[in-house]
């Protein structure tokens, strides 16, 4: 059985929920990153076209999070309430978030499945307390974990 840290798993502590599953993300997405770079070095990564400072952080901090979420959640949802397992219904959701970013750039694929199971497991375990709950607490994480690309491509 995989243990996953209680502050993913119990809907308690929303800032320290928010704080661990963004090192999580973090962290594995760097390790995915640089793994399929050493791996697979000319594998296609995404491209976003140039776009004013304000528009980018709109674009990838506020808006995609908040409409991804909001699209999983209604997944996670749907498999949930049709007796899917959680586990399944979370593992599930993250490797459809893989495929639905490596439509645009395998590369992106194989990095973003990562955090969407952690996001994944967010909603489900926040989702216990409402909807709106685990909306907000993904929502939150998501939003931190565009923000460093975000500002990368700020730079470039």
């Amino acid at each position: 059985m995989i243990s996953i840290p209680s502050a993913l798993a119990e809907p308690r502590q929303p800032l320290r929920a928010i704080l661990v599953a963004w090192i999580l993300c973090v962290a594995g997405s760097l390790a995915l990153s640089v793994a399929s770079h050493f791996l697979l070095p000319d594998l296609a990564t995404p491209q976003f076209p140039r776009v004013s400072a304000g528009l980018l952080i709109f674009a990838l901090v506020l808006f995609a999070p908040f409409v991804e979420t909001l699209i999983m959640a209604a997944v996670l949802e749907v498999m949930l309430r049709l007796r899917v397992p959680p586990p399944a219904a979370i593992v599930l959701s993250s490797l459809g978030w893989g495929v639905a970013h490596s439509m645009q750039a395998p590369a992106w694929g194989l990095v973003i499945w990562w955090p969407f199971l952690i996001f994944s497991t967010l909603y489900v375990t926040w989702s216990r307390r409402s909807a709106w709950a685990g909306v907000g607490i993904v929502f939150a994480v998501h939003a931190l974990q565009n923000l460093g690309p975000a500002l990368l491509l700020l730079r470039s």
